[in-house]
């Protein structure tokens, strides 16, 4: 019979097979799902991994998906390789999404803009985010508040001040009283970077967020003493590294992060504030984060799974019939099969007879 038995040691080859091993299960619940439902599993798994990648429309939209679910990811897996869990993302987007458009909409005039303007709204979006982390790091650093607990109620917040924005002091006059702000005019919004496509330069600033998160993480003191101060502060205490400052640090970079891609939606593909700028990115990022092993450059492939689920819960919707909730679900398979997977890495399996 089968029997687990426990690794002398961490299995490294496991750690990097398991995401592999989880999207392969992924799939497989997935046919499931098709079958339970009534649909053709072949057709949905087409519409979920190959539709969306057939052409270069698709894959601009696939690009489209990453540009925030990689800048959050990034800001996650380096909170989380600093022992901070920081659930509140989705609410760090909101708010940079918010400050990054009303500075937008404050400007413009219906002419202007530029890279300049491009560029102070990404900062009030960096500047939003990071605010709304840093409610967080104080409520902990200051009173040990769980921060799990504080961030994630912090979203619910984020949410109610977006709606109360765009119906009120940011709602577009000539809108018919939809809770929505005015369009932004061409120069205030990111250029594209493919002609003829949405796909907007706030992808390569994910890619570049990757790239500084790899070196800050892997190739800098800084990083290495965040790491240690997050995940052993008594060995910090002794090297002199603060585990007070790894909590500040990570926390404000994540969030500035997350401002960033919520001020990228708002001048990328939407081009105005609504009530749903974000379709929940930043709960999608923790997956992503864990998937992609808390590393800045595994998070590259993992936030390309979840985007793929995105525009294939999109498509199915409208080519199968499925509910909207399909998205979630393929997210949380992909979720448990990873936590199942990641068994694996301690223990293995072993066959002894009876």
């Amino acid at each position: 019979m089968l029997k687990m038995e426990k690794r002398p040691s961490p299995s490294a080859l496991m750690s990097w097979m398991s995401p592999v091993l989880a999207v392969l299960l992924t799939v497989v619940f997935g046919v499931i799902v098709f079958f339970a439902l009534g649909k053709n599993p072949v057709a949905g798994l087409s519409v979920f991994f190959i539709e969306p990648i057939k052409d270069l429309r698709g894959w601009s939209e696939v690009g489209v998906k990453v540009a925030p679910l990689l800048l959050i990811a990034v800001g996650l897996a380096i909170c989380f390789r600093a022992n901070v869990f920081n659930i509140g993302a989705e609410g760090q987007l909101v708010i940079g999404a918010i400050a990054g458009g009303a500075v937008g909409l404050y400007f413009d005039h219906g002419e202007g803009g530029g890279a300049m303007m491009i560029a102070l709204m990404l900062l009030a979006g960096m500047a939003g985010g990071m605010a709304w982390a840093a409610i967080t790091a104080f409520l902990r650093d200051r009173f040990n508040a769980n921060e799990i607990l504080v961030s994630l109620m912090l979203v619910y917040v984020a949410q109610l001040l977006l709606s109360l924005m765009v119906n009120g002091p940011l709602r577009d006059p000539e809108g018919f009283n939809f809770p929505q702000s005015r369009m932004l005019s061409e120069g205030f919004l990111l250029p594209n970077i493919l002609q003829g496509t949405r796909l907007h330069f706030g992808f390569v600033l994910a890619l570049i967020a990757s790239a500084l998160g790899w070196l800050f993480l892997s190739r800098s003191f800084a990083g290495y003493r965040l790491q240690v101060g997050g995940m052993a502060p008594a060995a910090a205490r002794y090297a002199g590294f603060s585990s007070r400052k790894s909590l500040w640090t990570s926390m404000l970079v994540c969030g500035a992060l997350a401002g960033i891609a919520g001020v990228s939606e708002v001048i990328g593909p939407i081009g105005q504030l609504t009530p749903s700028v974000s379709p929940g990115y930043g709960f999608a990022a923790i997956i992503v984060a864990f998937v992609g092993r808390l590393h800045p450059v595994g998070v590259v492939f993992s936030s390309f799974i979840m985007a793929l689920f995105y525009i294939g819960g999109e498509l199915s919707q409208t080519r199968l019939g499925m509910p909207s909730a399909i998205t979630g679900v393929f997210q949380g398979i992909l979720l448990f099969s990873l936590l199942a997977c990641d068994v694996l890495i301690h223990y293995k399996l072993s066959w002894r007879k009876s």
